[in-house]
């Protein structure tokens, strides 16, 4: 009697825990969808599996959005092992179509529509050819692989596609909820979440709604355009600051942090790669040589600074980027070297007249007539004569008096091996210039 009740428990305990894993789970397909979301649906999914869900529903309603987050999206759908419903509730308009389009299931609401598919850059035109055929092919392979009409499909992309009875040329086919259950595109109209697990055979069945955790919203956060230009403009300022200043000192750190923050975002949601990070380091490093191994500014400096822009550019475009996606990088990278120029300005403004900078700084001058002298003077070479080491840009080296020192010519440029002579020193600051030049 005794064995007869545990099996009993076991039993009905093997049932309870089948019955609270063979639910569903309600992840949100909302607002814009960008690489943020598209990492969202990726881990929902993952866990969904691991956990043996019995099923996915996208509770839909997008306006679109990029392109490659929305392809990155309709993969991991297709590559799912369990079940995919879409629950279309108002609108999946362009790359929401797609998403939709790649569940097994599609299901509307009442007042609801799909389509409209078409890439479109910044100012709402239409996208290069280019990038509408990309995006037609990806329509048409979803739906085919779905069992859904393709031509449709592919006239959500493209308005010059015409087909008998459903659209003219010229325009793009955008969807009633009716109209899709009719062509069948959609698999039925519902109201509510609970009338689809009706027509799945599974009422009443458990759903758990899965939210982005905090992580994917800082991430989301920092790779939004504004964030990113300020998180560009940080980070060069930082850079600035530390150049200027000796040692390693709170400029670099803040650059550091910025830096990280912004590429480690865009690295999380596949837009920078090993490759953006490699190019803005091969450009910090060029212009770091130049800064401080090499007079004056010449190529190496304005090779490291287009590096660092490419970089930047090309960790805020995707991995199809479209001609509108280059615009719009171009246009957050411009404004962060807008905002870096305006705070630099006020900081060399307002900075010293704080009594945060008297802490830092010497307050009192340290007059050569008051008995300080630097550690090195050059008073006695004004009037010497020496040759240029190397092409004065004004910058450079010179030998004076049998010194190699650091010159500064009056403001033109001198070629290597030129007579030269000392026209004044200030400090440490030898000026120099043609012996033959008046």
């Amino acid at each position: 009697m005794k064995k007869t009740v545990t099996l009993t428990a076991l039993a009905l305990l093997m049932i309870a825990v089948t019955q609270c894993r063979a639910d569903f789970i309600l992840v949100p397909v909302e607002k814009t969808i960008d690489g943020g979301l598209a990492e969202f649906i990726k881990r929902s999914i993952d866990e969904a599996e691991r956990d043996h869900r019995e099923g996915i529903i996208f509770h839909i309603d997008t306006p679109g959005g990029r392109i490659d987050s929305a392809v990155y999206i309709k993969d991991s759908i297709l590559r799912a092992e369990i079940p995919t419903i879409a629950f279309v509730d108002k609108n999946a308009i362009s790359a929401g179509a797609l998403i939709s389009i790649a569940c097994d299931s599609l299901y509307m609401s009442i007042g609801s529509s799909i389509g409209a598919a078409t890439a479109v850059d910044l100012q709402g035109k239409k996208a290069s050819e280019k990038v509408i055929s990309y995006f037609r092919a990806q329509m048409r392979a979803t739906a085919e692989a779905r069992g859904r009409r393709p031509d449709i499909a592919e006239a959500m992309v493209d308005e010059e596609l015409e087909i008998e009875g459903i659209t003219k040329k010229g325009m793009l086919v955008t969807l009633t909820y009716n109209e899709a259950l009719r062509l069948g595109i959609s698999d039925g109209t519902v109201g509510t979440v609970g009338e689809i697990l009706a027509l799945l055979g599974r009422p009443g069945a458990k759903i758990v709604e899965f939210h982005p955790n905090w992580a994917e919203n800082v991430v989301r956060f920092l790779t939004n355009p504004i964030v990113s230009s300020l998180l560009m403009s940080i980070g060069f300022l930082g850079l600035l600051i530390e150049i200027k200043t000796p040692g390693w000192g709170i400029g670099g750190i803040i650059a550091v942090i910025a830096l990280a923050l912004f590429f480690g975002s865009h690295y999380i949601v596949k837009l920078a790669g090993i490759g953006e990070l490699l190019i803005f380091a091969a450009g910090l490093i060029l212009l770091i040589i130049e800064l401080f191994f090499l007079p004056g500014f010449g190529i190496a400096g304005i090779s490291g600074i287009a590096l660092i822009i490419l970089s930047l550019v090309l960790s805020l475009v995707g991995s199809f980027p479209a001609p509108h996606d280059f615009t719009h990088a171009g246009y957050t990278v411009g404004m962060s070297f807008a905002i870096t120029v305006l705070l630099g300005f006020l900081i060399a403004r307002m900075l010293p007249r704080t009594s945060f900078y008297n802490r830092l700084t010497l307050p009192d001058v340290e007059r050569s007539k008051e008995g300080y002298t630097s550690v090195s003077t050059y008073f006695d070479l004004v009037g010497a004569h020496g040759v240029a080491l190397n092409n004065l840009r004004p910058v450079g080296k010179a030998e004076i008096n049998g010194r190699r020192l650091d010159v500064v010519t009056e403001g033109g440029f001198i070629e290597k091996d030129t007579p030269i002579v000392v026209t004044e020193v200030s400090g440490s600051r030898i000026v120099v210039r043609e012996i033959n030049k008046l």
